[in-house]
């Protein structure tokens, strides 16, 4: 999968991941992480969701990554907001009022773009990727984050075999494989989401759940009950 996949996907208006409002998830389990109101919140390859308002509307400040220059376009117009942008090769900041986004491939980010970011909220991000740049984009994660960050990571689990991605399923098992080394991971929620999603439907799936997990830094969660 390329970078011009994505391109053409945004260039085309073909974005059915996009979702008209806020992520359910996101406004029920952000405060688990009990954040202060102006930590610095990372979002990957954000494209142009609400959810990038939804944390700024928390008091944080808010940073995000995304390769397509019309979605990042696309999210500050829709959101009535002139940004400033400044090139910061590879990179081109655009940035208005403590929210910014990173134009440009997340792949390329190191740990000084990073170094501030208190938390992650990932939905769209790794069910984005094929199986085999799934373990590079975890591992690239937990090679630039700061070691106090928490991940709020949502994930779809269906039969792969009925449906090509993205998004892409990754399960339970998944989940652990990629981060256990790194993180203590708690599911906070469970949800069968067949009967809510027509597109699933038609696809012929048998079941499709979307999981909530808080990844928490083994040395951060080492001292807490389990």
């Amino acid at each position: 999968m390329t970078p011009d996949f994505w391109h053409e996907r945004w260039q085309r208006g073909e974005i059915g991941w996009h979702q008209q409002e806020v992520n359910a998830y996101l406004e029920a389990h952000w405060p688990d992480l009990g954040l202060p109101a102006d930590a610095q919140v990372f979002v990957p390859l954000c494209g142009k969701s609400l959810d990038l308002m939804w944390l700024a509307s928390q008091g944080h400040r808010v940073l995000g990554v995304e390769l397509s220059e019309t979605a990042v376009a696309a999210f500050f117009a829709e959101q009535g907001r002139s940004p400033r942008v400044a090139d910061l090769p590879p990179f081109r900041l655009y940035q208005s009022d403590g929210l910014g986004i990173l134009c440009g491939d997340l792949f390329d980010l190191q740990p000084s773009n990073v170094a501030n970011v208190a938390a992650v909220f990932d939905r769209a991000s790794l069910i984005a990727l094929p199986p085999e740049m799934r373990a590079r984009y975890a591992a690239h994660l937990q090679a630039i984050l700061p070691n106090r960050v928490d991940i709020l990571l949502i994930t779809l689990d269906y039969d792969q075999q009925h449906m090509p991605g993205p998004p892409f399923s990754v399960t339970p098992d998944e989940v652990k494989r990629l981060y256990a080394d790194g993180y203590r991971i708690d599911e906070l929620a469970d949800f069968d989401v067949l009967q809510t999603s027509p597109g699933l439907l038609r696809r012929g799936l048998g079941h499709a759940r979307e999981r909530v997990f808080r990844l928490q830094p083994v040395s951060l969660a080492a001292g807490q009950p389990g």
